[in-house]
């Protein structure tokens, strides 16, 4: 008797599992390239300047700002205007149109990759740069609330672009919005006038400030808001629908009367007092930093310390050395911002760092009337002799007519008539020439 055999379970359809179209439009066409594109710039860029931003926190997340939005932005726009041309080049438009979703529902498909893919890119350039100044900074944070506005402003950036290629699906498009987006960046960005705090690129470089708590929400808010509405009122198909993207743009509306209401010359930022406290070594003189520079506490110090070994203990010899915006005290002296001359913690040229020192430690302070007479120009020229002796300007310097006999003059003194010279020059008033020790 011949049986039945039973169907072999190999025989059963296989189970599909549906793709995601928003998945499937993340991967294809131009979105992964943009990522990569606006990853590139920022990092390459930054490279470059790799000096200005590896030591303080405020630097690099300020500097991220600016590169982010001027280049970031523009690529974002053209990739945005070329994806979002692409369907009408191909002649596809009318094959999505009849996709059973509603066409605000298909537009926000489309639209991801031209949202998504600069934004991913600029984050990834975000870590790589704050992973590098993270060994060499001192004190506060990055102010991850500029990058993640920068980041929103990208995105939204992406979508008006794409938006911009549906109506306008020409291939020259993406080219001349991203060169127009740039320029418009740009004069946003150097502009003196209050609306340029709307733009996604303000520059603003002073180490020891921090925006307002609601300035990054704010700005968000702004950006986000005119894409929204922009996407709601292309992509809606009934006047309900259109009439939604009303309460979008007011919320950018309201953002941006906030932001313009910001002082003018600092906008959102004001000065940290927790940044600018001093941090002060155990020498004499004392040298002192801010608390955003203590790492370079140690290397100032170091740079210093000739010069220090030749005024400790002398009447006239500066109570501290200070660096950053101290608190003035009486026998202060300035020091040049150690971020000038430091690369990754340490200061690149001592010697430089130590003559400004000096030079500033003899600056000229006579009033008006002051320092005249036959002996005046030799005062000038004893001023620089000890300059030149105490912290010789690097490279040589410019060779002042009639220093150099000074300056071998002190030099072959012995160290207890050399000290006591210094201590005669300090106690002297220089704008008085008759005062002034002749060496």
């Amino acid at each position: 008797m011949t049986g039945t055999l039973a169907p072999s379970r190999t025989d059963a359809p296989a189970r599909v599992r549906p793709v995601s179209p928003l998945r499937t439009e993340l991967r294809r066409g131009l979105g992964p390239w943009a990522g990569a594109a606006a990853a590139l710039v920022v990092l390459v860029t930054m490279y470059g300047k790799a000096p200005q931003w590896q030591t303080r926190w405020t630097d690099v997340t300020g500097l991220l700002h600016v590169v982010v939005g001027l280049l970031g932005g523009p690529v974002a726009l053209a990739a945005g205007c070329r994806q979002g041309g692409r369907d009408r080049r191909r002649g596809t438009a009318e094959l999505w149109e009849s996709v059973p979703r509603s066409p605000l529902r298909r537009l926000l498909v489309a639209v991801a990759p031209s949202a998504l893919w600069p934004v991913a890119g600029v984050l990834f350039a975000d870590a790589v740069c704050l992973l590098a100044a993270w060994p060499y900074v001192s004190a506060g944070r990055p102010y991850l609330e500029l990058l993640a506005t920068d980041a929103v402003a990208i995105a939204a950036l992406g979508v008006l672009g794409h938006l911009a290629g549906r109506l306008a699906p020409w291939r020259p498009t993406a080219l001349l919005l991203g060169i127009v987006g740039y320029i418009g960046l740009a004069i946003g960005t150097y502009t003196n006038a209050k609306a340029r705090w709307l733009g996604p690129a303000v520059e603003y470089r002073y180490a020891w400030a921090r925006t307002v708590w609601w300035f990054g929400p704010v700005s968000m808010a702004w950006t986000a808001g005119l894409a929204l509405a922009a996407l709601l009122a292309y992509g809606a198909r009934t006047a309900r629908l259109r009439a939604l993207a009303l309460i979008p743009l007011a919320v950018a509306v309201t953002a941006a009367g906030m932001i313009l209401r910001l002082p003018p010359n600092n906008g959102p930022w004001h000065v940290d007092p927790a940044l600018t406290r001093p941090v002060c070594d155990g020498g004499a003189p004392q040298v002192c930093v801010t608390a955003l520079d203590r790492k370079l506490l140690p290397a100032v110090s170091e740079a210093l310390a000739p010069v220090n070994a030749r005024l400790r203990g002398l009447p006239g010899a500066p109570a501290r050395w200070a660096a950053g915006p101290l608190a003035p005290r009486p026998g202060d002296v300035a020091l040049l911002d150690p971020v000038a001359d430091a690369v990754r913690g340490r200061i690149e040229r001592a010697d430089r760092y130590r003559n400004f020192a000096v030079m500033q430690l003899f600056s000229d302070t006579c009033r008006q009337g002051d320092l005249t007479g036959p002996d005046a120009e030799r005062v000038i020229t004893v001023n620089t002799a000890v300059i030149q002796w105490l912290a010789p300007t690097p490279d040589g310097g410019p060779d002042v007519v009639g220093t150099q006999p000074y300056i071998d003059r002190l030099r072959s003194r012995s160290p207890a008539a050399q000290r006591d010279y210094l201590a005669r020059y300090l106690a002297a008033n220089p704008c008085h020439p008759d005062e002034v020790p002749i060496p």
